[in-house]
C-alpha cells in the first residue's frame, strides 16, 4: 500500500473512531442521568432490602463511560503536519525533481524576460528605428491621433518579431520539453498571432489617448494616464469572458448531471450570479488543469477546463471551484484592480521621473521628448525595470489573495483531502516544497506544502468540533 493510501486510510479510521466515540459518549451521558435518577428513587429500597445490584451496575456504567469519554481524545491525535508529510512523500522522486527543475527555471526566466525586453527597447532607440517608425506614421497620416495609432501598430509588430525567438523557446520548446504542451507549432503560432492582434488593437486605442494626456497635462499626466489605463483594464475584465476568451478556446455547457448540480448549488449558496457552468477545450493547448469564475455586471460565468474534468474526481473539481468562487465572493477582482491602479500610478510616475536620464543613457536619437511616441521604448524600459524590482511585492499581494480563496474554498466545499490531492496535481509545474525565501520571492500562489498544511489543519480543526 502506498504512503498516500496508508495516510488516507488512517484519516478515514480517525473519522470513524471519533464518530463512534461521540455517539457512545452521548448515549452513556443519557444512560448515566437515567441511572442517577433511578438511584435516588431506589435508594430507600436498597438500604432496606440489602440488594446491591444497582450499585454494581452503576459502577460498571460509570467506568465504561469514563473509558469511552477518552476515545475522542485519542482519536484527536490526528497530526496535520504528519498528514502533510504523507501527502508530500506520495509524489515519486523523479516527478518531483522534474517539476522542481521546471519551476526553478522560471526564476531565471523572470530575469531573462526583463533583460530581453529592455534589450529590444535599447535596440529600437540606439538604431533610431523607433524614430523612423514615427516619421513613417506621420508621412502616411498627418493628423496626430491617427499617426500615433499607426505608430502603435507598427511598434507592436516590430517588437513581436524581435521577441519571437525568445517567445518560441519560452512558450513552445520549453513547455514541450517538460510535457506540459499539447500544441503543434502551427497551433501555438496561431494562438500567438491572435493574442498579438488583440494587443495591437488595444495599443492603437490606448496609446493615442495616453500621449494626448501627456501633451495636455505635462505635470500630472502620470495620474491621468493611470486612470485611462485602468478604465481599459476594467473594460477587459467585463468583456473578456464574452468576447476575448472564446478567441482561443471553444466553450460548451457542462452536461446536466450530479456534478453540475453540485457546482451550481455551491454558487447559489454564496451568491455567485450564474445559472450555467461552461467547459473549454484547454487540452488542445496544455495538460494543465484550471478553472475560473470571471466577469462582472452580467457577464459572470463559471468556467473549467476539460483537463480538470479528465484528471480530477468530482470532489476535486468541487474543491477547485470552491476556491475560484472565493475569489468572486470576496471581491478579489475589485481589490486587484485597486492594486493595479497603485502599481500603474507608480510605474507612470517612475517613467516620468526617469525619462530624460534613460533617454540620454540609451542613446535615444531622434526622440523629441516624453510626449513623442518615438520615446515609447524609454517608457517600456522604465516600466520593465520598475515591475522587475517589485516582483516579490506583486507576488506576495497575489499570493495573499490566493491563500484567502483557499480557506474560503475549504469552508465552502468542505473537501480538504480533495483539495490536498489537487495541490499534488499542480506540482507537475509548480515546485511542491520550496524554502520560505523562494515562496516569498517567486510564488504568486501558495506552494503545494502550504496548501496541503492549510487543508489538513482545517480538517483537524473541523474534526475537533
Amino acid at each position: 500500500m502506498s504512503a498516500h493510501l496508508r495516510q488516507q486510510a488512517s484519516i478515514d479510521r480517525f473519522g470513524e473512531r471519533r464518530s463512534v466515540a461521540k455517539a457512545s459518549s452521548s448515549f452513556l451521558k443519557k444512560r448515566t442521568k437515567k441511572l442517577l435518577r433511578s438511584g435516588v428513587r431506589a435508594s430507600g429500597e436498597i438500604r432496606d432490602s440489602g440488594d446491591k445490584s444497582f450499585l454494581l451496575l452503576f459502577k460498571k456504567e460509570v467506568l465504561l463511560f469514563l473509558c469511552l469519554m477518552l476515545a475522542p481524545a485519542c482519536a484527536l491525535a490526528f497530526d496535520p503536519q504528519a498528514a502533510t508529510e504523507a501527502y508530500l512523500k506520495s509524489v515519486p522522486v523523479a516527478d518531483k525533481l522534474k517539476s522542481d527543475a521546471y519551476f526553478e527555471g522560471g526564476y531565471w526566466l523572470i530575469l531573462w524576460n526583463a533583460a530581453y525586453t529592455i534589450g529590444v527597447s535599447v535596440l529600437l532607440l540606439a538604431t533610431g528605428l523607433s524614430a523612423r517608425l514615427r516619421d513613417l506614421a506621420l508621412r502616411i497620416c498627418k493628423w496626430r491621433w491617427p499617426s500615433v495609432a499607426l505608430f502603435a501598430v507598427m511598434f507592436m509588430i516590430v517588437t513581436a518579431l524581435l521577441t519571437l525567438p525568445f517567445d518560441i523557446y519560452q512558450g513552445f520548446i520549453r513547455e514541450h520539453a517538460y510535457g506540459l504542451s499539447n500544441q503543434s507549432f502551427s497551433g501555438w503560432l496561431g494562438d500567438t498571432l491572435i493574442g498579438l492582434a488583440v494587443n495591437i488593437v488595444s495599443a492603437a486605442i490606448v496609446l493615442p489617448i495616453i500621449y494626448a494626456v501627456i501633451r495636455a497635462a505635462p505635470a500630472s499626466w502620470w495620474l491621468w494616464a493611470t486612470g485611462v489605463t485602468m478604465l481599459f483594464v476594467a473594460l477587459a475584465v467585463v468583456v473578456g469572458p464574452v468576447f476575448l476568451e472564446p478567441l482561443l478556446n471553444h466553450f460548451t455547457p457542462l452536461p446536466d448531471g450530479t456534478l453540475r448540480d453540485q457546482i451550481l448549488s455551491l454558487a447559489r449558496s454564496d451568491g455567485v450570479p450564474t445559472h450555467d457552468v461552461l467547459v473549454y477545450d484547454s487540452s488542445r493547448q496544455t495538460s494543465r488543469i484550471g478553472a475560473h469564475v470571471s466577469g462582472l455586471f452580467g457577464t459572470t460565468q463559471i468556467s473549467l477546463t476539460d483537463n480538470l474534468l479528465k484528471q480530477c474526481t468530482p470532489d476535486q473539481v468541487l474543491a477547485v471551484l470552491g476556491h475560484e468562487m472565493g475569489h468572486y465572493v470576496m471581491g478579489h477582482v475589485f481589490s486587484f484592480l485597486l492594486v493595479l491602479t497603485v502599481i500603474f500610478a507608480g510605474s507612470f510616475a517612475f517613467a516620468r521621473w526617469s525619462f530624460t536620464w534613460l533617454a540620454s543613457r540609451f542613446g535615444a536619437g531622434g526622440v523629441r521628448g516624453i510626449d513623442d511616441p518615438a520615446g515609447l521604448p524609454v517608457l517600456v524600459i522604465a516600466f520593465t525595470a520598475y515591475l522587475f524590482v517589485l516582483t516579490p511585492v506583486l507576488n506576495t499581494l497575489t499570493r495573499q489573495q490566493e491563500m484567502q480563496a483557499d480557506i474560503f474554498g475549504l469552508n465552502l466545499a468542505r473537501r480538504p483531502d480533495a483539495f490536498a490531492q489537487v495541490a499534488l496535481k499542480l506540482s507537475t509545474y509548480r515546485k511542491l516544497d520550496p524554502s520560505p525565501l523562494e515562496e516569498f520571492v517567486f510564488y504568486d500562489h501558495p506552494s503545494g506544502r502550504t496548501r496541503i498544511v492549510t487543508a489538513m489543519r482545517w480538517k483537524a480543526e473541523q474534526a475537533g468540533k
